[in-house]
C-alpha cells in the first residue's frame, strides 16, 4: 500500500470540505467553476447542462462531482485511492467512475471534456516533471477552448503554519527541508509538495495553457479555524462574502493554503 493510500484510508476526506474553513474553500472554488460553466453555456446558446461534460480528476470522495452532477452536468470522476472511490460510488450511480492516476488517463478520450478539474493530484506529485504529466493529460482530454482548474497547496502557508505556528522549524531544518529562501524541499517520502506562484506559472506556461486567473481558494481561513468556528451564521456568511470579493487580489494569493489556477486550452 502506498503512502498516499495509507494516508487517505485514515484521513476523513469526507469531512474536510464540510468544516467551516473547508466550506470557504468549497464555496469559493464552486463559484469559479460556475463562472466557467456560464461562459460555456453563453457561448453555445441553448446548450443543455446534461451535454456539458466535466472530468473530476483526483475526485476524492466526490464533493465536487456530486454537487455538479446534482446540478445536471455530465460527470466523470477519476480517483487513485480505492477507499475514496468506494465512498464516491456509494453516493451516486449517475457519475461515471474510474480508478486511475492523473498522469496516465489513457482510458479517457482526447478532447472529450468541456471542463477538467485537477483538485488534489498536484498536492502529491513531486517535482515539475511529474506535475507536468498530469497537466498534459488534463490538457489532452479537454476540448479546445475548454477550461482546466488546478488546485495547489502553497509554500508560505506550509512554512508559516508548520515551521513557525507548530514550532517545527528546527525539525524541518535538521532534515534539510527548507532552502535558504525558505522554499520547502520535499521528497518522495513526503506526502505533500508545496509551490509558490512562480512555480505555478512556470508549469502552465510549459503545458501551453492560457491563464484566465488564479484565486486564493481559502485565503486566511486555514489560519483562523478557531475564529471561524466561533462565528454565528451571519458573521460567517459575511466572512465568505469578504473572502470571495478579495480572493483574486495578488497580495493574498501566495499566503493562501490552497490556490486554484484557472486555465483555458
Amino acid at each position: 500500500m502506498s503512502l498516499l493510500e495509507q494516508y487517505y484510508n485514515k484521513f476523513h476526506e469526507e469531512h474536510r470540505l464540510t468544516t467551516r474553513h473547508g466550506r470557504v474553500e468549497f464555496l469559493t472554488t464552486l463559484k469559479y467553476i460556475k463562472e466557467c460553466l456560464e461562459r460555456i453555456e453563453s457561448e453555445a446558446a441553448g446548450f443543455e447542462k446534461s451535454k456539458i461534460k466535466i472530468a473530476d480528476i483526483g475526485a476524492g470522495t466526490g464533493r465536487y462531482s456530486l454537487e455538479l452532477c446534482h446540478q445536471g452536468y455530465d460527470l466523470t470522476a477519476v480517483e487513485l485511492v480505492k477507499h475514496n472511490l468506494e465512498i464516491l460510488r456509494s453516493k451516486h450511480e449517475n457519475i461515471k467512475t474510474w480508478q486511475g492516476d492523473a498522469r496516465k488517463l489513457d482510458f479517457l478520450k482526447d478532447e472529450s471534456f468541456d471542463i477538467t478539474l485537477l483538485f488534489g493530484p498536484l498536492y502529491h506529485l513531486h517535482g515539475e516533471e511529474e506535475k507536468l504529466k498530469a497537466l498534459n493529460e488534463a490538457k489532452r482530454i479537454t476540448k479546445k477552448g475548454g477550461y482546466i482548474l488546478i488546485a495547489y497547496v502553497m509554500n508560505e502557508y506550509s512554512v508559516i503554519s508548520y515551521c513557525f505556528k507548530a514550532h517545527k522549524y528546527k525539525e524541518v531544518m535538521n532534515k534539510g527541508g527548507l532552502s535558504e529562501d525558505f522554499h520547502t524541499l520535499c521528497g518522495e517520502e513526503d506526502l505533500y509538495d508545496y509551490v509558490r506562484l512562480e512555480d505555478i506559472y512556470r508549469l502552465s506556461e510549459k503545458a501551453g495553457l492560457k491563464r484566465i486567473k488564479t484565486i486564493a481558494a481559502d485565503g486566511p481561513s486555514d489560519y483562523m479555524r478557531k475564529e471561524l468556528n466561533e462565528m454565528d451564521e451571519e458573521e460567517f456568511k459575511a466572512f465568505i462574502a469578504f473572502h470571495q470579493k478579495n480572493c483574486e487580489r495578488p497580495e493574498l494569493l501566495g499566503a493562501s493554503s490552497h490556490t486554484v489556477d484557472i486555465l483555458q486550452k
